[in-house]
């Protein structure tokens, strides 16, 4: 795994592509573990399905499970959304809602999807939905089924339909790619034989921005989701790394050694010339900035290991956030302000934790040794990260209490570098 934990990190040589099917990077999930408090939800097949290029159901359910609030119920065969269920009888499952529906590929070859939602407990038809989509979108289809699903039984809006990023290592290739959030349907953004770090989301999803060694040295790129078209807007002397967005999205925190000893800046989305953010005689680097955007979070050897920081980018001295274990990296921010998820170092062992910044509490969530780079859903309800399983470098998502996690496994692929995409696509 590409290793963060030394601070100034390494940076990568890759070359841009329009983005491309990665026939290499298809997913199957793996869920663990049990939530404390699950709504029993009745979900069968739809109907419909047999023989369907993407099974609908499936993946609404596996959505619904990876999020850690639904338990999945058999409600019985031969449910659809016309059915008038039998409320008792589900009941008696132990089921307190129930969603079902069809799949009906038409003349033209699209595909209609319905599904429909009930309340069993009061007896209540939630309603449902009807969309008409291509083959190419059935995923995305059943992605936003859950979404809605999701919502109108939490009250918070789902994450299914986003995105990710994230780096494979195979075949002597690195690639970024952008996929589901649950890692299938991935597009190659760029790929090249050196490696791939640090991608980092725009606040609207329109663009990621990475490091590149393709100069023979670390630059920082911003490139174009849709078109693959980038650009450079960290190209100093010495190292431009560990790019993270403002949250208005017209600027870029990043690691320079410009002026000797790694420091955190602020330059232009488009680049331009850097504005110093940090300063002292110490390492710094991978910042991130809270979601007003009025301090960025970094990580520091200045008290001689290393340890998060927060520092208002109206000036002042830095804040030490971090006090539990001697050896804090990796900040990740939810999408409130309210938690910092960090990786910590205990005895030999990276693990993933999680801090309520309100009270200083720290709680260990992974049970893996080697976790790297994590990042929030944009609801704050989800964690993915990076770690190594079995001999495999591997993403896992984890719900805020460790209870549920899902290993995302691909054949023959080490997995690296997640970055969750914001709402919207």
């Amino acid at each position: 795994m590409m290793d963060r934990r030394h601070l100034l990190g390494a940076c990568a040589t890759l070359g841009a592509s329009a983005f491309t099917p990665a026939a290499l990077a298809q997913f199957r999930v793996d869920i663990t573990g049990v939530g404390a408090t699950q709504l029993p939800l009745a979900m069968g097949a739809f109907g419909g399905e047999t023989g369907l290029p993407q099974v609908v159901s499936q993946i609404i359910r596996a959505d619904l499970e990876r999020s850690g609030v639904f338990r999945i119920v058999d409600p019985g065969a031969g449910l659809t959304e016309a059915s008038n269920p039998a409320f008792d009888a589900l009941r008696g499952r132990g089921a307190d809602a129930l969603v079902a529906g069809s799949v009906l590929k038409l003349a033209d070859g699209r595909f209609d999807v319905r599904y429909k939602l009930w309340d069993l407990v009061k007896s209540l038809d939630l309603g449902g939905a009807t969309t008409t989509v291509p083959a190419a979108d059935l995923r995305l289809a059943a992605h936003r089924i859950a979404d809605a699903i999701y919502e109108r039984l939490t009250g918070e809006r789902g994450i299914f339909a986003t995105r990710i990023a994230y780096v494979t290592k195979g075949g002597g290739q690195y690639r970024l790619l952008v996929a589901d959030a649950d890692g299938e349907g991935g597009q190659v953004a760029v790929t090249n034989r050196e490696p791939i770090i640090s991608p980092s989301w725009s606040p609207n999803g329109s663009e990621l921005a990475y490091v590149s060694f393709e100069t023979r040295k670390a630059v920082v790129y911003v490139q174009n989701v849709a078109t693959g078209t980038r650009r450079q807007v960290a190209n100093f002397k010495g190292s431009n790394s560990a790019p993270a967005w403002s949250p208005s999205g017209r600027e870029l925190a990043v690691t320079l050694s410009r002026d000797g000893g790694s420091q955190i800046y602020q330059i232009g989305r488009d680049g331009g010339p850097p504005r110093r953010i940090t300063q002292s005689t110490a390492i710094d680097t991978e910042p991130v900035y809270t979601p007003d955007g009025r301090s960025v979070y970094f990580v520091s050897d200045r008290g001689g290991s290393p340890q998060i920081y927060r520092q208002s980018l109206g000036g002042g001295a830095p804040e030490r956030v971090t006090f539990s274990g001697g050896y804090n990296i990796s900040p990740a921010v939810s999408p409130d302000g309210k938690l910092l998820a960090f990786v910590q170092r205990q005895g030999g062992a990276f693990r993933l934790a999680v801090q309520d910044l309100a009270s200083g509490q720290v709680s260990i969530i992974s049970d893996t040794s080697d976790d790297e780079s994590p990042s929030f859903a944009p609801n704050g309800k989800l964690l993915i990260y990076a770690t190594r399983t079995q001999g495999r470098e591997v993403l896992m998502t984890s719900t805020l209490d460790g209870r549920i996690k899902t290993r995302l496994l691909t054949s023959g692929l080490d997995i690296r570098e997640p970055a969750w995409g914001p709402f919207g696509r």
